[in-house]
């Protein structure tokens, strides 16, 4: 388990990436969905002792993170937002040197560390073919390949699917599944769908805090009977927003299909939506930019 206890990070400009934040991370998957510049990057580096925070602790099991980074890092598997590799070198021989640097020494042992990995993530057809050439997804089965190395018991994946086809998302995110069955892993995104998919447990981060946090089921049936949608002309679209809280809208057909958040019925048409992952994300922005 990955407890973090009142972590804040401020910049040498002022900014305050991260804000008292407080989250207890249990063996799985676990979402962590924000908004670009949300502090998601800056939580993920944390955790994986990439810089240190201003203040706060971080406890993984009987590891404290901040003071022995060392130690974390020997059960640590990370891939960040921008993974980059050597383009010309085989996948083979990429991963075989990440596990010499990750300690594998065994040549006997790398090589079968290294074959195992390869098929696991649907890449070992494929191993002796430059980085260069592979598509998005292929990279990114790649970094994931790498991440997993000594057998990690804390994986952290950063906006992992962004760039990705549907096919190659599918494929990617089904690896992610199987990984998570024993491990703790943190999936970093800004796409709700990849949290909606895969994660029994999500927190919601926005301007460095954490705004929401729980089960996504139980987080959609809170906001249940608070949801309600109807589709107008564009036009009309700066009046509805003067009338009623608006947390998301999209066009259909040419039409904007506007959802509002009102603990009552709103008139004007409006119907009751049925609610999902989306509409909590977008309530929790909402409610939290309009506090601000």
């Amino acid at each position: 388990m990955l407890i973090i206890e009142n972590l804040t990070h401020v910049y040498g400009n002022g900014v305050r990436a991260l804000d008292d934040i407080n989250l207890t991370v249990p063996k799985g998957m676990y979402g962590l969905l924000g908004p670009n510049g949300a502090g998601k990057s800056t939580l993920m580096r944390t955790i994986a002792t990439l810089q240190s925070p201003t203040a706060g602790h971080v406890r993984f099991g009987d590891i404290d993170v901040l003071k022995d980074p060392e130690t974390l890092r020997r059960t640590l598997g990370y891939l960040p937002q921008d993974f980059g590799v050597y383009p010309r070198v085989s996948a083979y021989d990429m991963l075989d040197h990440m596990a010499v640097l990750k300690g594998l020494s065994n040549s006997r042992e790398r090589k079968e560390t290294v074959e195992a990995l390869l098929n696991q993530t649907n890449l070992w057809n494929v191993r002796k073919k430059a980085l260069a050439g592979f598509s998005g997804g292929m990279r990114q089965r790649f970094g994931i390949a790498q991440a997993l190395i000594g057998d990690p018991s804390l994986i952290i994946v950063d906006e992992p699917t962004a760039g990705l086809d549907p096919e190659e998302r599918n494929r990617f995110l089904n690896l992610l599944a199987e990984i998570g069955e024993n491990v703790v892993v943190i999936l970093s995104t800004h796409i709700v769908e990849d949290v909606s998919d895969l994660c029994p447990a999500m927190a919601i981060i926005c301007d460095g805090r954490i705004v929401k946090q729980g089960a996504p089921t139980e987080l959609v049936a809170a906001l249940k009977g608070r949801v309600w949608i109807k589709t107008i002309d564009k036009t009309e679209l700066e009046a509805v927003r003067k009338r009623h809280q608006v947390i998301s809208t999209r066009l259909f057909a040419g039409r904007t299909v506007v959802h509002v958040l009102s603990d009552n019925d709103p008139g004007e048409g409006f119907t009751l939506a049925p609610g999902g992952l989306e509409d909590v994300y977008f309530s929790a922005l909402s409610d939290t930019r309009r506090a601000a």
